[in-house]
């Protein structure tokens, strides 16, 4: 017996597009790759943001000239802005690692040292 497809704001979905967008599964390899091919991989690729990819643009253009990592770099604002995109761009530009936590992970000092210890000279740590 077939099952009607589910529904979803008005317009049919299929079961299989259903379990990926509520499944608490990790996501697949492709899926991360996916994901990863989408997002811009340089600064120049970046689309919005003018002042800010200005700015980084010197920061990084300065650092590398220097031969040193870049240091402390601020993004702030609302979700949906790019943050995560500009710190992935930067670690890419600068030819080093990006790191990603959430700020709810770092509970205790403890977890903040660990993440610290864990970083090579000149990685990118992004707190979301």
């Amino acid at each position: 017996m077939d099952q009607p497809p589910t529904v979803r704001h008005g317009s049919p979905v299929d079961d299989a597009a259903a379990e990926r967008v509520v499944s608490p599964r990790p996501r697949t390899v492709e899926e991360e790759v996916s994901e990863k091919s989408l997002r811009p991989r340089r600064l120049s690729e970046y689309i919005g943001q003018d002042r800010a990819k200005a700015s980084l643009d010197v920061f990084m253009r300065a650092a590398r000239a220097r031969g040193e990592p870049l240091d402390h770099v601020l993004l702030y604002g609302p979700p949906g802005l790019g943050k995560t995109t500009l710190a992935s761009i930067v670690a890419a530009e600068m030819g080093v690692s990006l790191r990603i936590t959430s700020g709810p992970a770092i509970e205790r000092a403890g977890d903040l040292v660990s993440i610290l210890t864990n970083l090579q000279p000149g990685d990118v740590l992004f707190i979301d």
